[in-house]
């Protein structure tokens, strides 16, 4: 899976301060440099984090739930998220297609920039699609 430029950023800035040596580093090890435990992550390091940053209660797999949202809200097809997040059920994919705010507003200003493409290019696409046929027949 390719990862978004910012999230490459922040996991450089993590393994250059943080990860293990090597290719078989750990990219977030406990602070005894081993693995980290699940219940001592939870209470140590997530917990903490989350009420720092104003979402208490925010549970870990809420950032996997995220960022299928936000890959759906990219445009991405019901295929394309289902090979991202690794499903294989298009009704698993489409629980992550939420409706988010705005997104409204955006389809229509898409909508508008498709017509516009129409109305500088040669005719509409009724026009453009019976005048290939007439072509080809």
């Amino acid at each position: 899976m390719t990862l978004p430029a910012v999230a490459v950023a922040v996991l450089a800035g993590q393994l250059d301060r943080h990860a293990g040596v090597g290719a078989d580093g750990l990219v977030f090890p406990a602070p005894d440099g081993g693995y980290q435990r699940r219940s001592n992550f939870r209470r140590r390091i997530w917990l903490p984090a989350t009420e720092a940053a104003g979402v208490p209660g925010l549970r870990f797999h809420d950032l996997r739930h995220t960022a299928a949202t936000l890959a759906a809200a990219t445009g991405a097809t019901t295929r394309e998220l289902m090979e991202r997040i690794g499903h294989s059920s298009p009704a698993a994919a489409l629980r992550y297609q939420h409706v988010m705010k705005d997104r409204d507003k955006a389809i229509a200003a898409a909508l508008d920039r498709l017509a516009q493409a129409a109305d500088t290019a040669d005719g509409n696409g009724t026009q453009m699609a019976r005048r290939r046929r007439k072509r080809t027949a």
